[in-house]
């Protein structure tokens, strides 16, 4: 029986993919061999000798300590992708909110007084204050062009907008979903001066942090639209707004409220909305226990932040789940172990990704304990697990 234990409300959708009968499922449970979470701060928790895997039913991980799983051999698997067109839409609808001074139009509106016929009168001579621009022709630059990335993109298109894209680590796989009319930025400065509209869709991390900043508004087109539904700290929020006053920017969208930004005439910010619906946390949720539930059966690894993706198929034989420093001759050494004790190699995959690796091994005799500590006590083996 596997013990997970859940540190947000995961979605029913998601947990339904765990049977009951193999799994307990508990937000107070000892000694568990994963944890499901949202967005629960990990950082600083007791983490249980017995943990094995850590599903974040979301993108960003953030909030999880990662170095310390992975000094541990404990991969965190995310869900990317999943909430993808849940962001799109928002990112649809930041960018109509900004061009048509939805908000502000809103506001003056319900801050009307009189009878119906003088609120008409001032409604009338009001709207020209609100005169806003449309999408078509205009040009998106989209920073990222992972899952939401791509989609926002295309979505754009459909639009009528022009597309251009920065993302120098694209995958093969991205390229693929990505259509061919997205015009290709040389660099962040060469997207911004041609955008319109600037989109962000790339983790935070030390690279990436006041990715705009004072500097880089320099570079952009004058009344342009900046929206961050990515993470807080992507954008330098105290420079836009200096831009917004001078009249350099036209607006600013996100999906972080803060004292300085939640009273801006000219800001939209949002609480954190980009995943919230449904479907995105039933997808996101899905995904993740699929891939943990994947990971403590088979030992298989898949959207994991820290290891190399994995899959070998089950074999009549005994599996054993290696976690280690990447470093030489390690294989070599557990295959002697193996073989020293009468174990027969039938199928091993081993993979490695920075400085992290993993081996999966199907033997055809059941291993035993002192083969499993001998591998334990390999210098630079992190976690040893029989499935």
């Amino acid at each position: 029986m596997y013990k997970i234990l859940t540190l947000n409300n995961i979605s029913v959708a998601g947990l339904e993919r765990l049977p009951r009968e193999q799994y307990e499922i508990a937000s107070e449970i000892q000694h568990p061999d994963a944890i499901l979470l949202r967005s629960y701060k990990m950082h600083g928790m007791d983490i249980p000798d017995t943990l094995q895997a850590v599903g974040r039913a979301g993108a960003g991980v953030n909030n999880i300590p990662v170095e310390d799983m992975s000094a541990r051999g404990i991969p965190v698997f995310n869900a990317p992708g999943a909430n993808a067109n849940a962001v799109k839409e928002l990112v649809v609808a930041g960018m109509l909110l900004a061009c048509r001074n939805i908000c502000q139009a809103w506001d003056f509106a319900r801050n009307l007084e009189g009878d119906d016929q003088a609120i008409h009168s001032q409604a009338e001579q009001g709207k020209k204050r609100f005169v806003g621009f449309e999408l078509p022709g205009r040009t998106l630059g989209v920073i990222g062009l992972g899952a939401i990335g791509i989609q926002v993109a295309n979505v754009a298109l459909k639009l009528g907008m022009n597309v251009v894209g920065f993302d120098p680590e694209i995958t093969v796989q991205s390229a693929w979903k990505l259509s061919s009319d997205v015009k290709q930025a040389s660099s962040v400065e060469d997207l911004l001066s041609r955008s319109d509209f600037v989109t962000f869709h790339v983790p935070l991390v030390d690279a990436t942090r006041h990715m705009i900043n004072a500097e880089r508004i320099k570079s952009m087109k004058e009344g342009a639209v900046i929206l961050n539904f990515a993470r807080d700290g992507i954008v330098d929020d105290e420079a836009v707004c200096q831009a917004i006053d001078e009249g350099r920017i036209y607006a600013y969208v996100c999906d972080f409220a803060s004292n300085l930004l939640k009273n801006h005439e000219r800001v939209i910010a949002l609480p954190h909305l980009g995943a919230s619906t449904r479907e995105a946390e039933d997808n996101c949720a899905i995904m993740v226990a699929e891939q943990v539930r994947d990971y403590l059966e088979n030992g298989n690894i898949h959207n994991s932040v820290n290891f190399p993706e994995v899959f070998m198929p089950r074999t009549e034989g005994y599996r054993i789940a290696i976690a280690n420093s990447n470093v030489p001759n390690m294989v070599g050494q557990i295959s002697t172990l193996m073989a020293r004790a009468g174990l027969n190699i039938i199928d091993m995959l081993n993979k490695s990704r920075g400085e992290l690796a993993y081996t999966l091994t199907d033997v055809d005799q059941e291993i035993p304990a002192s083969v499993v500590e001998g591998i334990r006590n390999i210098d630079g083996v992190l976690n040893v697990r029989v499935i």
